[in-house]
């Protein structure tokens, strides 16, 4: 057996915009092709509605984990300008305060100091951002890089079933939109929960239970709105 250890808690950033993404762009844009498909609407307005789907849901999802990110940012900023105040002002009390955590983790109060001391000397600001505040540098905010990669993974996740309802006209559309949908989202959720350490199958199963219950309110929506406009 190896002595080594693959942690997974790194991942836990990109991983979860990823899965999420991905995830809203199968069960939105699936969700969404069905509902019109079950309201009788000619193909090319099917797919019509699938595309407008995937650019406004990349859309929103850029500009949802951009603001959101940005105010975790704002936070972040904020709580360390408060840092760097009281370190300027009073050293003394941020040093004794550094100590004080390291000593309730287990070191003696002695050591405690002294650590505190040489971590302070190296990078005052730092070593209270991470210890006391808990912000670690590869896990800081980045608004950017978080819409770019949440409407990405939302783009390809949302091209899957568009592509098969372009392939698939007719009345075989809906069946196979929903089958094949819920085949990728099984998929998905499987490598998400091996990305992250899980069971695959309680993976597979999480996400293609809510993706059927949306198709299925959305095909029911769909065919009531079809018999009635």
């Amino acid at each position: 057996m190896s002595r080594y250890k693959i942690h997974r808690s790194h991942r836990t950033g990109w991983l979860r915009a990823a899965v999420l993404g991905a995830n809203d762009g199968i069960v939105s844009t699936a969700s969404l092709i069905i509902g019109v498909a079950s309201a009788q609407a000619m193909h090319a307005d099917i797919l019509i509605a699938g595309v407008a789907g995937l650019v406004a849901g990349a859309m929103s999802m850029a500009a949802g984990e951009y603001v959101s990110v940005s105010s975790q940012s704002d936070t972040e900023q904020a709580d360390l300008e408060l840092e760097k105040d009281s370190l300027k002002n009073d050293f003394e009390f941020e040093l004794n305060e550094l100590a004080n955590i390291y000593e309730k983790r287990g070191l003696e109060s002695d050591l405690a100091l002294q650590v505190a001391k040489q971590l302070m000397a190296h990078d005052a600001l730092g070593a209270h951002a991470r210890d006391e505040l808990g912000l670690a540098e590869n896990a800081r905010a980045r608004p950017i890089q978080a819409a770019l990669f949440s409407a990405g993974a939302f783009t390809l996740g949302a091209v899957l079933p568009l592509l098969v309802a372009w392939n698939m006209p007719g009345t075989q559309l809906i069946p196979i939109v929903a089958v094949s949908s819920l085949a990728f989202l099984a998929i998905l959720g499987s490598l998400a929960a091996h990305a992250g350490g899980a069971a695959m199958s309680v993976g597979a199963i999480r996400v293609t239970f809510w993706g059927a219950l949306a198709m299925g309110l959305t095909a029911t929506v769909g065919r009531l709105l079809g018999v009635t406009v």
